[in-house]
């Protein structure tokens, strides 16, 4: 009995050893043909799988050198906020006044918007947060209040991030753009606003602006965009930084294109104080100082509003659904906001280059992984000088299988090429970590970076998913 025994575990182990070693095998085969390609002469790519199950290497190639991870950075900050933030952790943004209202409905102070760094307030990816509910909301508990005319103005207080920033080592050439959006404890419409062009009757002509998707008056487009061939689509760049005033916009614009350009805005703060006077000018409540924010007021000299009685607080979605659209269509925004947010519960930090140093030390913490393997100066990956090693992202990604929220996190992940797992491109860029079922039912984690490739995106990254089809 004893002998049958023995012989049943050993056939146990060959059926595994022998359905093992193709999958590594195939996947070795496939990456070599991957990485000699000419695409990658001068390039760098690295490729690890995991047995999501064991956690045993099944593949690994150049897995401890650190490349560029664009947004697939994204799995490392999402899954942070995760353990530090808590699954149902949510933001609070408080409508206040200060001062009196006196009989005649007049408030004499101010009506103050104090924010905790919610990225999706006036946003319109949730029926809750798009600008419209927001204002209305708040015009009704204005008007609740019994405050018909103000004898001050809007103040958008955003002191908690001490103003709007964009991480260091973000380019110029994206700080313009609604994905280079800077963060601060104030977002509004995710920080970005839409402008339409109309082409010339050639190309190689100016083009004009016919319309924005809100009021952004206060700020001067200086349009050097031209007209594009049929088909050339949106090469359009906008440049400005944090509080600037002007934006130039350059580039071309397809003479075929019937498209919306987002742009970011260089405060949004300011713009949710403006439009908020907006709405309540229309609404018939009138203000005598024009709309400002406590930066601006710090910057004059003048006294920041504080104390306040409460008129509404708007809470955010929370962080499981702020983390699906953060993944699903990699909105830079929310990753910076989401560094601050662990960085400020962890250590009441709020620099960008603070929290992302913190960000390093939780998981060298959490999974004993070398300091070199991670290196970072965003929480989006936007930024050219992150190095990260694919074997981080796959231990990353490895241990949050064992977490409570891991169906929360997993649901974020978009599909590509029949695959659960994020993307990330920047120029140069490509990548893709997440998780795959073998056919031989394996449960995998991988992880997959090309740095420096020639040519453009769409032929590497059909390569990649030709590769990536070894695992399936």
């Amino acid at each position: 009995m004893q002998k049958l025994f023995s012989f049943l575990l050993f056939l146990s182990f060959l059926a595994h050893h022998t359905n093992a070693q193709p999958l590594t095998q195939k996947i070795a085969s496939a990456f070599r043909t991957f990485e000699s390609h000419e695409s990658l002469a001068n390039g760098m790519a690295s490729l690890v799988v995991l047995n999501a199950a064991s956690g045993q290497v099944i593949f690994a190639k150049n897995e401890k050198l650190g490349l560029i991870p664009a947004s697939t950075l994204k799995t490392v900050t999402s899954t942070a906020a995760y353990h530090v933030l808590g699954a149902d952790f949510t933001f609070e943004t408080t409508l206040l006044y200060t001062g009196e209202v006196d009989a005649s409905g007049t408030l004499n102070g101010d009506i103050v918007i104090r924010g905790t760094g919610d990225p999706s307030l006036g946003s319109d990816r949730f029926p809750q947060t798009a600008d419209t509910a927001v204002l209305s909301a708040w015009i009704k508990a204005i008007q609740a209040a019994g405050i018909r005319r103000i004898d001050g103005g809007i103040v958008a207080d955003d002191r908690v991030y001490n103003g709007q920033t964009a991480p260091r080592g973000w380019t110029w050439q994206d700080m313009g753009n609604y994905y280079g959006a800077g963060v601060s404890a104030l977002n509004w419409r995710e920080n970005s606003v839409g402008v339409d062009f109309v082409p010339g009757a050639t190309p190689g002509t100016p083009t004009r602006i016919a319309g924005s998707t809100a009021d952004i008056s206060y700020l001067q487009l200086v349009n050097e965009t031209i007209t594009g061939g049929r088909g050339t689509g949106d090469r359009v760049y906008a440049f400005s930084a944090p509080y600037s005033s002007r934006i130039y916009l350059r580039g071309s614009y397809g003479i075929d294109l019937k498209k919306t350009v987002y742009l970011s805005l260089p405060d949004g703060a300011y713009d949710a104080a403006h439009q908020l006077h907006n709405a309540l000018a229309q609404a018939g409540i009138t203000q005598t100082h024009t709309p400002t924010t406590t930066h601006l007021l710090l910057l004059a000299g003048s006294e920041v509003p504080s104390g306040g009685t409460i008129l509404h607080t708007h809470t955010s979605p929370t962080l499981g659904e702020l983390i699906y659209w953060f993944n699903q269509k990699s909105i830079n925004l929310y990753g910076e906001a989401l560094l601050k947010a662990i960085a400020y519960r962890l250590e009441g930090k709020t620099d960008t280059r603070d929290a992302a140093e913190l960000l390093q030390k939780f998981w060298m913490d959490k999974t004993g992984i070398p300091e070199g393997e991670l290196r970072i100066m965003d929480g989006s990956g936007l930024s050219p000088e992150n190095r990260v090693t694919t074997n981080v992202l796959a231990r990353i990604l490895l241990a949050a299988k064992k977490e409570p929220w891991f169906a929360s996190f997993f649901e974020s992940l978009p599909v590509y090429n029949g695959m659960k797992m994020k993307s990330g491109t920047i120029g140069g860029v490509l990548g893709y970590v997440g998780y795959q079922t073998s056919g031989d039912g394996t449960p995998l984690v991988f992880a997959l970076l090309a740095n420096n490739y020639k040519g453009t995106a769409t032929p590497m990254r059909q390569r990649m998913f030709r590769l990536l089809d070894h695992l399936k």
